[in-house]
C-alpha cells in the first residue's frame, strides 16, 4: 500500500474519531479566519475547526494528486495541549492524538 493510501485510511479513522467525540465542526470558519498567519491559526479558529477545515483538508488534496507530502509533521503535540487546556475527558484526549500521532508518523516517516 502507497504512503497516500496509508494516509488517506489514517486520514479517515482520524475524522471518524473527532466524530464520535463531537469535535467534527460542521460549520467552516468565516472566509478571513484562513488569512491568520499564526500557527494553527491559533487566533481565527479552534483546534478542531484547525483540524478539518485546514489539516485534513490540505492532506486530503495532496493524497488525492499523490503530491509530494511535507517533511515532517508534528500536530499532535499541539492537539494534546488544546485538549488538555479545554479539559476534554481523557478518552476524547487519548484517541484524538493516537488518531493525528499516526498522520504525524506516516507523514515524518515517509
Amino acid at each position: 500500500m502507497s504512503v497516500h493510501q496509508q494516509l488517506d485510511e489514517a486520514l479517515r479513522r482520524l475524522e471518524a474519531t473527532m466524530k464520535a467525540t463531537d469535535m467534527w465542526q460542521m460549520s467552516p470558519p468565516p472566509a478571513e479566519a484562513f488569512d491568520s498567519e499564526q500557527p494553527f491559526c491559533v487566533d481565527t479558529m479552534e483546534l478542531p475547526q484547525w483540524l478539518r477545515f485546514v489539516f485534513i483538508a490540505r492532506l486530503d488534496a495532496l493524497v488525492e494528486a499523490e503530491a509530494p507530502l511535507p517533511d515532517t509533521c508534528q500536530v499532535a503535540p499541539a492537539a494534546e495541549v488544546y485538549l488538555k487546556q479545554s479539559q476534554a475527558k481523557t478518552t476524547t484526549l487519548l484517541l484524538v492524538v493516537k488518531a493525528i500521532e499516526e498522520v504525524d508518523r506516516l507523514i515524518t516517516e515517509n
